[in-house]
């Protein structure tokens, strides 16, 4: 079987903060890159955000890096979830639970020392394709 690997880009994530795609695309899955919370013009969320706030907008980046890719948040199969403190872990599930309500990915929660540029939160996914005939 040839694999076929696509890089995926769109401008409605912030862009890669070095050598490494936002997603990868090979025989029908979608592997995100993990997405901190900053905008898609690259710019951190304001001093003082929340937890809530960070979950928000990283759960958007995600999903503007799927719908690039010809899938969404419906078609996760697994999220790993990376917090700087496994007190945030309620918070975060707060925001979560409002995209993942009726679809539950399987899902990773782990406790990190630090993340880039002094983020509280990070999250990749594993999708497929909308069209699932490649798999």
């Amino acid at each position: 079987m040839s694999s076929k690997l696509e890089s995926v880009r769109t401008y409605d994530a912030p862009p890669p903060a070095a050598s490494y795609s936002q997603a990868i695309k090979a025989n029908g899955f979608v592997y995100v890159s993990g997405q901190i919370p900053y905008t898609s013009e690259n710019k951190p969320l304001p001093e003082g955000s929340s937890t809530i706030d960070e979950a928000e907008r990283v759960i958007q980046n995600v999903k503007a890096v799927l719908e690039a890719s010809n899938s969404g948040l419906e078609y996760i199969v697994k999220n790993t979830v990376f917090l700087t403190d496994m007190a945030q872990f309620a918070e975060f599930n707060q925001v979560y639970s409002k995209y993942f309500s009726d679809h539950k990915p399987a899902r990773s929660c782990v406790a990190v020392k630090q993340l880039p540029l002094g983020c509280l939160l990070e999250m990749e996914a594993i999708a497929v394709e909308k069209d699932s005939s490649k798999l």
